[in-house]
């Protein structure tokens, strides 16, 4: 497996065990290195799920337990936080539950693809897969076109798009301000939701 991602795709990857890697130790044993090739945006599964479902274009996706993982282009981590704030999202932004894993850090490999990635919330589909957590595509980069070149990227300012435009305007790479905004929408979305469900519940308890 190792041998597919550094030879396949040219993605950096080292055995589990790693500090600072995130969803270390599971069937795999393989991690991949961050803040080479890609870095990362993770958000709950649920906000996963809603981004998924929506028009919204992403690069490659994986699933690890509760955890969604959208991969970017290398040296975006570092561009998050200043796009949040420039989103007007930057009063929110430590409890939105939106996280990045840039340079120093990895995550767990998911076995290479099969014909018929795992959706979100279903268990993985390959080989050593594991309904408890282990990490699967959701979905998988595309060998043979370039594996960074569907990684959305940060656009110089004057061509970013308003948030109002038709999703996908400009073609190339996905943006990354349409994703993290649209992440950061939905990650308010799903606390907003568990907020109110709690105080139901209380109410009737």
């Amino acid at each position: 497996m190792r041998h597919w991602y550094e030879n396949v795709l040219g993605w950096p990857a080292v055995p589990a065990g790693r500090p600072g890697a995130r969803g270390a130790g599971g069937t795999t044993g393989v991690l991949l290195v961050a803040g080479v090739r890609f870095d990362v945006l993770e958000v709950p599964a649920a906000v996963g799920r809603a981004v998924l479902a929506g028009p919204e274009r992403t690069g490659p996706v994986t699933r690890c337990g509760d955890r969604v993982r959208f991969l970017v282009a290398a040296g975006a981590a570092e561009e998050v936080p200043g796009l949040l704030a420039w989103l007007e999202w930057g009063g929110l932004a430590g409890d939105l539950g939106l996280a990045v894993i840039g340079s120093g850090g990895a995550i767990e490999a998911p076995w290479p693809p099969v014909p018929a990635p795992s959706p979100v919330g279903t268990d993985g589909a390959g080989p050593g897969a594991d309904p408890a957590g282990a990490a699967v595509w959701v979905r998988p980069p595309e060998p043979g076109r370039g594996a960074e070149t569907g990684l959305p990227a940060p656009r110089p300012l004057a061509a970013r798009c308003a948030r109002g435009s038709a999703p996908g305007d400009g073609g190339g790479a996905p943006d990354l301000v349409r994703l993290v905004d649209r992440l950061a929408t939905e990650c308010l979305r799903v606390r907003l939701g568990r907020a109110r469900d709690q105080r139901w519940a209380s109410s009737y308890a």
